[in-house]
């Protein structure tokens, strides 16, 4: 489960869930934040940090973005009232942004992704990435990339420890 509950590096934002998989799985060629209409109980166990962005995806559909199969765990207090775990819940975008992602997802290979959510002044916010699917062999350069990058470091730190010592 891509859970994390972090100290945030701006003041006033509380990182909830974050879906690191998505970094993997598919090249990210932009970012919006944008807003979630959520239920008194949703909020609740968020501000628990009771939540999973990992099968997430957004769509739009007749003007409006609209977010699936996100996991927002039941609020255990919650009584009758309480929400459906994976609802749809509606994004808030401006039109201007709906229809310029709408363009965009027209063309084949792309998505919408959420990246994280978090709270940001109070306010239950989601980082929602445009992005297209990487094959096998992008996911493998991508990983070699990144083990070269570690050894590197490894043997940079290393040098700098003999140098000291």
């Amino acid at each position: 489960m891509a859970r994390i509950m972090a100290k945030a590096k701006e003041p006033g934002r509380k990182l909830v869930a974050q879906n690191k998989k998505a970094r993997h799985d598919y090249n990210i060629l932009d970012e919006i934040e944008c807003g979630m209409v959520l239920t008194g109980t949703e909020v609740k166990s968020l501000r628990a940090g009771r939540a999973s962005l990992v099968d997430g995806f957004a769509e739009i559909t007749n003007g409006e973005a609209w977010l699936h199969n996100v996991h927002i765990m039941e609020y255990a207090q919650g009584t009758w009232t309480n929400h459906a775990a994976r609802r749809k819940r509606k994004l808030l975008l401006h039109k201007e942004e709906i229809r310029k992602l709408d363009g965009k997802l027209r063309e084949s290979g792309f998505t919408l992704v959420p990246l994280s959510l978090y709270f940001k002044d109070g306010r239950a916010k989601l980082m929602l990435a445009l992005a297209q699917g990487k094959k096998l062999h992008d996911k493998r350069q991508t990983l070699r990339e990144k083990q070269d990058r570690r050894e590197t470091d490894r043997a940079l730190s290393a040098v700098r420890r003999r140098a000291q010592g």
